[in-house]
């Protein structure tokens, strides 16, 4: 069943929208995924915040034309998938985590501040901390100067308490 022209135009305006505020993009094929694991993937997607949609290629391409993303243009070529995040490592997280359990899923390409990501650049994105990773570093980071300073801080007092009660103790066994 094909789509009509205005659903044709409501698809590829939202693919638009969808990749206009994500910082990556992954296109895969799913040639030989039963429905039941595509079902999967769209979940895992949905719950790390990745957009995912199959859509036709014609569409994918007029969605992508004049985007950070247009580079993808010659991958659109078989029954693919397009994924999109905010979170450049989500995505590729979801996806080659997917991959390793499913043969027949397959990363072709990404893209990534206008440049082509290969599928081995893809696999090493994934592999870095996630956005809420990398803020519990930072703040951990900037965290460490001022407890370390309280610290100190507290020591004086404490230390002079330790020193009288010492002193007390030695005065009580004389």
């Amino acid at each position: 069943m094909s789509l009509s022209l205005t659903e044709k135009k409501a698809v590829v305006e939202q693919v638009s929208n969808a990749l206009a505020g994500a910082q990556a993009a992954i296109v895969a094929e799913y040639r030989g995924l039963t429905v039941a694991k595509m079902t999967e993937l769209r979940r895992e997607a949905r719950d790390a915040g990745v957009y995912l949609k199959v859509v036709k290629n014609t569409l994918a391409r007029r969605a992508l034309k004049d985007s950070d993303f247009e580079c993808l243009d010659q991958h659109f070529v078989g029954p693919l998938a397009l994924a999109a995040s905010e979170d450049p490592v989500a995505v590729a997280k979801v996806l080659s985590r997917f991959q390793k359990d499913n043969d027949v899923f397959a990363i072709k390409a990404g893209a990534m501040s206008g440049n082509v990501l290969s599928h081995d650049e893809i696999q090493a994105l994934a592999k870095l901390p996630g956005r809420d990773e990398l803020l519990a570093i930072l703040v951990g980071t900037l965290q460490a100067p001022v407890q370390k300073f309280v610290q100190t801080l507290n020591e004086v007092p404490s230390k002079f308490v330790r020193t009288l009660a010492a002193v007390r103790d030695a005065r009580e066994a004389a």
